[in-house]
C-alpha cells in the first residue's frame, strides 16, 4: 500500500489501516452514504475502482462505481463517474467514503 507522508492528518481504513486521504483532499462532511454519514474527497490512495452503474440518488441519476479498500477489500464508499444534473457535476471524478470506515491518524485535535 501507499502510505501518505507522516505530516499529514490522514484518513485510514479502519479495517486495516490502510491510508485512504489527506484532509486536504477532503471537500465536504455533508454527504450520505449508504450506511449514515459520509465525506466527499478529491483523490483516494489505496483505493479499487468496480464498474460503474447508474443509481438514484438523494440528489438525483448517477454514474457511479463502488470503492474498496485495497488492503482489505472493505467496500468504502463509491466514486461518481457522472452526473446526470447540471447542479451535480462537480461531483465527476470524486470519492464518497463512509465514515464508519475511516479513522484519522496523525496530528488531530
Amino acid at each position: 500500500p501507499l502510505y501518505l507522508p507522516r505530516s499529514h492528518r490522514t484518513y485510514s481504513c479502519v479495517h486495516c489501516r490502510a491510508h485512504l486521504a489527506r484532509h486536504e483532499e477532503l471537500i465536504s462532511k455533508s454527504f450520505q452514504g449508504s450506511h449514515g454519514r459520509a465525506y466527499l474527497f478529491n483523490s483516494v490512495v489505496n483505493v479499487g475502482c468496480g464498474p460503474a452503474e447508474q443509481r438514484l440518488l438523494l440528489t438525483g441519476l448517477h454514474s457511479v462505481a463502488d470503492i474498496f479498500c485495497q488492503s482489505c477489500n472493505t467496500t468504502l464508499g463509491w466514486k461518481y463517474e457522472q452526473a446526470f444534473e447540471s447542479s451535480q457535476k462537480y461531483k465527476e471524478g470524486k470519492f464518497i467514503i463512509e465514515m464508519s470506515h475511516m479513522v484519522k491518524e496523525n496530528g488531530w485535535d
